[in-house]
């Protein structure tokens, strides 16, 4: 990225963007390689047939969600190659039942793969949550598991290797189609995403993990979703038997970070976090504060992976908004019901962990969630990494791994 890059420039500037950016649209929006749209599901009712090739990129488009469908309930079943996934067994593509911010219901999409070193029906699950892959395209963890080209891999072969059968989140608006952008630090929807794939992953007949105990790990905007989940289980998921959470680099206010990441090396985090909140919050006209001439521009964005994003979306808000978006009325709005809400905190204990450069999620974000869980009571561990953000997201695995065991093998709390 270039130093003009990153002290950004004008909104006069829209109009060559946009020539220079949309040329090659089409090479960006090819649709992903899928498979057969694979077994529908009525309720928690098993498939017919999950043996079927993936061939048909249908899989994705989403099935109509019915009245009876709970939370949780698979929708839609397959198999999936997991190339260059160290110690995975059997895996699915699943779509499932969530709930969006306003608990509206949604059709969402993740991948639940089984440990290859073990036989335990009753083996742990990890619900993993991905740190931020992009707003759209083909860049949603299951499609990249399918393609052997997920970033993630360690994290998610070290709870395999550990004998967990492991859930991966794609999170709201990425993989299943016509439903984007992904609605990014949106913390509630990625909370209950998470929480609702344990509940998927207990209703696959042949994983059959209905009674094993649950932890969530995240990193990031992962942490996010992790920390969020926590909050919300006793009242949204009290049947999962929850043992613990791990997330690192947690974004607990997304306002003052995307602030941050504007006037940084990272201002297209901050574009993604506008157009992943006013996704959220779609009822509200948040999008007003981009400027006309930029819109085309945003548009497209919406449809990009991080890599894309990085590439081509260097440049501060002031290239793509005509007013200030942390001095608008309904944006601060949104900020204000997006600061994790601590007055709800997890039940069981949390492993916190960042790095101490991290200049993206500063460390003192992450510190300070630590010692207000301490003072509320909530079970909590804390460990600092002389590391960036990117080499903390694995630099910490091995702890991490230590600290889900300790959370399994615990039994739960008299609070469940």
């Amino acid at each position: 990225m270039t130093d003009e890059q990153n002290t950004g420039a004008t909104p006069s500037d829209a109009h060559e963007l946009q020539m220079a950016l949309l040329g090659d649209r089409t090479s960006v929006t090819e649709p992903p390689v899928g498979g057969v749209r694979g077994t529908e599901f009525s309720g928690a009712t098993g498939p017919e047939n999950t043996d079927a090739a993936i061939t048909d990129p249908g899989f994705y488009a989403p099935p109509a969600v019915e009245a009876h469908h709970r939370p949780g309930d698979v929708l839609r079943l397959r198999p999936t190659p997991t190339p260059g996934l160290p110690y995975a067994g059997p895996a699915w593509q699943v779509l499932y039942c969530s709930r969006d911010t306003y608990g509206e219901p949604i059709v969402v999409s993740g991948t639940v793969i089984a440990s290859a070193v073990t036989e335990d029906a009753t083996a742990p699950v990890v619900v993993y949550a991905p740190s931020f892959h992009g707003l759209g395209g083909d860049c949603a963890p299951s499609q990249r598991l399918a393609a052997g080209d997920e970033p993630d891999v360690e994290q998610i072969s070290a709870a395999l290797a550990r004998g967990w059968h492991v859930a991966v989140v794609d999170g709201e608006g990425l993989g299943v189609e016509g439903v984007g952008p992904h609605t990014f630090l949106a913390g509630r929807v990625a909370g209950q995403v998470m929480l609702d794939l344990g509940r998927a992953a207990a209703r696959i007949p042949a994983l059959n993990t209905a009674p094993a105990p649950l932890a969530l790990w995240g990193y990031a905007d992962g942490g996010r979703a992790a920390v969020w989940a926590g909050a919300l289980h006793p009242a949204y998921a009290p049947e999962l038997d929850l043992r613990g959470i791990c997330a690192g680099a947690v974004v607990t206010d997304p306002g003052p970070i995307l602030a941050l990441a504007d006037q940084g090396p990272w201002p297209m985090l901050a574009l993604a976090g506008l157009i992943g909140l006013a996704r959220a919050y779609q009822h509200l006209p948040l999008r007003h504060v981009f400027a006309e001439a930029a819109r085309p521009l945003v548009a497209y964005a919406e449809e990009q992976s991080v890599e894309a994003l990085c590439q081509r979306f260097g440049h501060r808000l002031a290239t793509w908004c005509d007013r200030t978006v942390w001095d608008d009325p309904m944006w601060r709005h949104v900020f204000t019901c997006e600061r994790l809400d601590r007055t709800v905190v997890p039940i069981v204990p949390v492993h916190l962990y960042h790095g101490t450069t991290d200049a993206i999620v500063p460390v003192e974000s992450g510190l300070e969630l630590a010692r207000d869980y301490q003072a509320r009571g909530v079970p909590v561990s804390w460990i600092d990494y002389p590391a960036d953000h990117f080499t903390t997201r694995t630099e910490a695995i091995e702890d991490v791994i230590a600290h889900l065991t300790g959370q399994l093998t615990t039994a739960p709390s008299n609070s469940h």
